[in-house]
């Protein structure tokens, strides 16, 4: 359905383009062969008219939201017509310096590890092909500046169009305290990276409330709903602050763990104080803030929470419910 919607949206575009006059319904009607195999000719399907207008309307409302402008023109004997003209219609001549075509250069040197390598190389041709200086080259081998954003996670790419297209999706997905994954319906709003994770921001519809997950945990296949979004989208939306504040990191008190001599690195990473203790153990004080129990819990019996007292009752509550599964 969604071939054919694009398929019948680019015949009508390649009409209104491909006029001199404005044509009326009538004429796009009985020109666009998905509108003859939907409603036939006007003069021999009349009762189909209601059901046509109702899509051509549509649809042109949908070519106007994609950037085409549309003229809607009255004859002298008061017959309506449409046109995109070709001069309303071409975008004016792109003109980048040395600075810019290196950041742009750069962007598309970040995806070339990624799923969307394809797509950055194809629009770095276009740029050249629009005028790209040709000294400037983003694959010097021998740049400064070595960026990589590595994407692994079979989730990225649907989520990604899912939010470009604004579509609700659902997936299933394992909290770290949990032992079996969850169904979620989830409209998407943003994806970014943090600390070489990526984390999807959107409104949790069963809960009824911004959530942010990461997608290292969706498990499965991400499906889209053909349905709208029922909560609006914030105009900014803050994926790396919320991950910080769920991890800690915007902590104002601390927390006092033990932790195995061998285990428990990014905790390391993060404490203000290390102590040894002895038989293997050491004693960390980390940046303690909302989130850190279930942090705390992925590192199983490892860890072990010293204080303070509603933290370590927090993440005992979390292994117990983890047990009971």
């Amino acid at each position: 359905m969604a071939i054919a919607k694009a398929e019948r949206l680019m015949n009508l575009a390649l009409c209104l383009l491909g006029t001199r006059r404005p044509l009326s319904k009538r004429e796009l009607r009985e020109s666009i062969e998905a509108y003859v195999e939907a409603f036939g000719p006007e003069q021999t399907s009349p009762g189909s008219d209601d059901a046509f207008n109702r899509m051509f309307e549509r649809d042109k409302d949908d070519l106007r939201e994609l950037g085409l402008v549309i003229e809607t023109v009255e004859s002298l004997d008061g017959e309506i017509g449409y046109l995109a003209r070709r001069d309303s219609n071409r975008l004016p001549p792109i003109t980048l310096d040395a600075e810019e075509a290196a950041a742009l250069g750069l962007a598309a040197k970040v995806w070339q590890q990624a799923r969307l390598a394809g797509a950055a190389s194809g629009a770095l041709q276009k740029l050249r092909a629009a005028g790209l200086p040709e000294d400037v080259d983003p694959y010097e081998a021998h740049s400064a500046l070595e960026p990589r954003i590595p994407v692994h996670e079979a989730a990225f790419e649907p989520l990604m169009l899912a939010c470009r297209d604004r579509r609700p999706v659902v997936f299933d997905y394992r909290k770290a305290t949990a032992a079996r994954p969850e169904t979620r319906h989830v409209e998407p709003w943003a994806l970014e990276c943090w600390r070489g994770h990526w984390y999807l921001a959107g409104f949790d519809r069963d809960r009824g409330a911004e959530r942010v997950f990461r997608l290292s945990r969706i498990t499965g296949k991400v499906r889209s709903r053909g349905a709208r979004f029922t909560a609006p989208v914030p105009d900014v939306v803050t994926v790396r602050e919320t991950v910080e504040s769920w991890a800690g990191e915007t902590a104002d008190r601390s927390a006092l763990i033990r932790l195995r001599g061998d285990a428990g690195y990014p905790l390391r990473a993060k404490a203000t104080a290390v102590r040894e203790l002895g038989d293997g153990w050491d004693e960390l004080e980390i940046p303690y803030g909302h989130g850190l129990d279930a942090w705390l819990v992925e590192f199983g019996p490892d860890v072990v929470v010293l204080e303070p007292a509603e933290l370590r009752a927090d993440v005992v509550d979390r292994l117990r419910a983890v047990a009971k599964g």
